[in-house]
């Protein structure tokens, strides 16, 4: 591969002639300009895009590190931010920290190493992780999406998920159900207890609370949530309603369901909270909140791109999105005996 030097040889110029030639950054002659050019096309030479963006002082790279690519929450939302980055003419890189904080502070060091412009961040550790400073000294370009941590340095973009769980708690309690039962997600999130406590609160303002084993952690993880329904479920004390706070672990629910011969929604209603795909292929069709993923890519990746280029000292912005319930054929009203 020809370099910057084989063509100022080829052309009997400096490499600063042809650094401003390729790079139309200073006067060169029509005849010089001519030979460069010759002997670019002449030995195929390909400048280093990295080299250059560096040489800008960027690297028009953008990182994304989401909690669990084998969501397809996730997979979609990385979806969005490929067409989305690709408009404002930056690169994505995708890293996955599989909800541990330790592949998560890897990732923040890989993206550093990278020279990455900014990055979009689906978070799973402390906050002190993402205080992350450029060459400069400033706060690098960081926006939190879907999880808020007490940061006070980046711009996040989350759903209201009190709301969430509360739509979907009423509408169980507007249905007859007051035993109702939930599979959370990891509590120190504030995704699992937003949503929990959506649920506590919908539930105290009618009078009523779970009961004892009636709420477990399935950890947002489709077998775990599987197991803790089994164990839930195949008790003669189960709830009449079941409220799992995620599509994913939705999955796991209704396929221990199954293999229970436990008939929803004749047995037991089920709603859930979040938009992932083969949710709308589930029979019966589950009621669920839905998120309007695709917008709430777009907007972090506006935030991020308007960060990284014209306010890495502007005060942190926090955009909420509401969700939307929507009606399925998973819940009825109680049976009573």
């Amino acid at each position: 591969m020809a370099t910057i030097k084989d063509v100022a040889k080829a052309a009997g110029v400096s490499t600063a002639t042809v650094s401003a030639v390729i790079n139309d950054s200073a006067y060169v002659s029509p005849p010089l300009r001519a030979r460069v050019q010759a002997a670019i096309h002449d030995l195929k030479y390909e400048p280093s895009q990295m080299a250059r963006n560096l040489k800008k002082g960027r690297s028009e790279l953008i990182a994304l590190i989401v909690a669990d690519l084998a969501n397809p929450f996730f997979a979609r939302m990385v979806w969005a931010a490929e067409a989305a980055v690709a408009a404002w003419g930056y690169s994505l890189v995708v890293f996955n920290s599989d909800e541990k904080p330790e592949n998560e502070r890897k990732a923040l060091a890989r993206i550093r190493a990278l020279s990455c412009d900014g990055a979009l961040v689906v978070p799973v550790g402390l906050p002190a992780h993402y205080a992350l400073r450029d060459p400069e000294g400033r706060g690098f370009p960081t926006v939190l999406f879907g999880r808020v941590v007490d940061d006070r340095h980046s711009d996040t973009v989350t759903i209201d998920n009190v709301a969430a769980a509360s739509q979907v708690t009423n509408y169980l309690l507007d249905l007859g159900h007051t035993r109702i039962g939930s599979i959370t997600g990891p509590l120190h999130l504030t995704t699992g207890r937003g949503r929990l406590d959506g649920m506590l609160q919908a539930m105290a303002q009618r009078g009523v609370a779970p009961e004892p084993g009636h709420v477990r952690s399935g950890e947002f993880r489709e077998d775990v949530a599987y197991s803790v329904a089994r164990e839930m479920l195949d008790r003669p004390d189960r709830p009449t309603a079941l409220y799992v706070a995620n599509g994913v672990m939705a999955l796991g629910v209704m396929r221990a369901l199954a293999d229970l011969s436990i008939h929803c929604p004749n047995d037991i209603s089920i709603a859930s909270t979040d938009t992932i795909s083969g949710i709308g292929g589930l029979r019966p069709r589950l009621t669920r909140t839905e998120h309007p993923i695709i917008e709430m890519t777009n907007e972090a990746l506006r935030l991020l791109v308007d960060r990284i280029q014209r306010g890495k000292d502007k005060p942190p912005r926090n955009v909420v999105f509401q969700p939307a319930l929507v009606l399925g054929e998973s819940c009825a009203p109680l049976r009573r005996s």
